[in-house]
């Protein structure tokens, strides 16, 4: 599902913030990153959903070599990943309903076939009340649901996540655990990035741990 071989990452001109890192996420496995702040943790996703290109080595998605795709093959490429941004990146215009349905929505899907679903998915995150909210109207918490709800409602080949329960209480961030834990078990490989060590704790995966942008043996939990 995702393969790293001796990548390095830097922005611009700046100095390396990743170095040498080799890992491979095979299809249907979880995952957590691990890592202090500043260790590079959103550099690494940001790698892997497209957002940045390294600055030396090759990463492969979905058995294809991103360094030698043509920028018009990636939209369809970032189509079959999920994102929970940290900064959530919610479109303010958009109500929570709207928001969460976009990226159906976007593959041409019909409202028709889909309403049920995406209403069903913001009733699971507590978030059937406010539909027709904006998110400048929405706290941190329910922001946060809502970017999980965007990032898993099309079901997704991949789904990476930037500290998905930072901004909810326990409770919250379990029921949203368990929303991936079942995606995870119906095939869809998941990388969670989150120094919680409650979520370890409950629900014990493997982990990557980044260490000033270097790579450390994966643990068993």
């Amino acid at each position: 599902m995702v393969r790293f071989e001796n990548v390095c990452m830097r922005y611009a001109t700046g100095p390396e913030i990743l170095h040498n890192i080799s890992l491979e996420l095979e299809s249907g496995s979880f995952h957590y990153l691990s890592g202090s702040s500043g260790a590079g943790k959103t550099s690494l996703l940001r790698l892997i959903f497209l957002a940045h290109r390294p600055s030396r080595g090759e990463i492969q998605l979905f058995g294809k070599n991103t360094s030698s795709l043509e920028r018009a093959s990636l939209p369809a490429l970032r189509r079959k990943i999920g994102v929970v941004f940290q900064d959530f990146r919610l479109f303010p215009h958009l109500n929570i309903y709207e928001n969460v349905a976009l990226p159906l929505h976007i593959a041409g899907e019909q409202e028709s076939a889909y309403r049920s679903g995406v209403l069903e998915l913001l009733d699971w995150v507590g978030l059937n009340h406010r539909l027709d909210a904006t998110p400048p109207l929405l706290s941190g918490g329910e922001k946060q649901r809502a970017a999980i709800a965007r990032a898993v409602v099309a079901r997704p080949r991949l789904i990476v996540a930037d500290e998905p329960t930072g901004n909810v209480d326990p409770d919250m961030a379990a029921r949203l655990m368990r929303l991936l834990v079942e995606l995870n078990r119906h095939g869809t490989t998941i990388l969670v990035a989150t120094h919680d060590h409650n979520l370890w704790d409950s629900f014990p995966k493997p982990r990557l741990h980044l260490d000033k942008g270097y790579l450390q043996p994966e643990l068993d939990l």
